[in-house]
Formats: structure tokens, C-alpha cells, sequence
């Protein structure tokens, strides 16, 4: 397989994604697991080549139902079990 390659969004593409993306690298890295992971910004993530996109839920509203690829709503960046959860639910559901 692949290594899958994860958005982690925000609304400037450098704040919050990027706290999201260090969460999500840990957890990979925890459980043994791949992924290219990057941040992007609510304005021009769709653009971006990915294979998923983790985002927040009031910014998730915007993009659902137009991305090409699943949108993943994380409730709170800093919950690391809400996180640990959807992360390894999607590595699962791709392998």
C-alpha cells in the first residue's frame, strides 16, 4: 500500500494545522504506521493533492460535499484520543 497522504486544515494553513499534523505524526509514528502529512488552509485545500482531509468541524461545513476525497471532522484538535481514533479509522479503512 501506499503511504496515504493526509491535509491537516485550518483556517490560515499554520496554526492549528499544524498542532493537528504534529498530533497525527506522533500517532503514526506510535503505532508504526506511514503517512505523508502536511498542513493547507480552508481556501485552497481542495487543490491540494491529498488522499484525505482532517479538519476542523466549523471549517469542515465549507468543504463537505465538495472534496474528492473523505473529510474528516476532528471535534477538538487537542483531544489526542478523538484524534488517535479517526486517524487509525482511516489507515484501517484504506488498508
Amino acid at each position: 500500500m501506499k503511504e496515504p497522504r493526509i491535509q491537516c486544515v485550518c483556517g490560515f494553513g499554520c496554526g492549528s494545522s499544524l498542532m493537528l499534523r504534529m498530533a497525527v505524526d506522533d500517532i503514526l509514528k506510535a503505532e508504526g504506521l506511514s503517512a505523508r502529512t502536511f498542513t493547507g488552509d480552508v481556501g485552497t485545500c481542495l487543490s491540494n493533492p491529498c488522499d484525505v482531509i482532517f479538519i476542523s468541524r466549523e471549517l469542515g461545513d465549507r468543504i463537505e460535499g465538495r472534496a474528492e476525497v473523505p473529510v474528516v471532522i476532528i471535534d477538538n484538535f487537542m483531544d489526542n484520543d478523538e484524534v488517535r481514533e479517526k486517524i487509525l479509522s482511516y489507515i484501517e479503512s484504506v488498508q
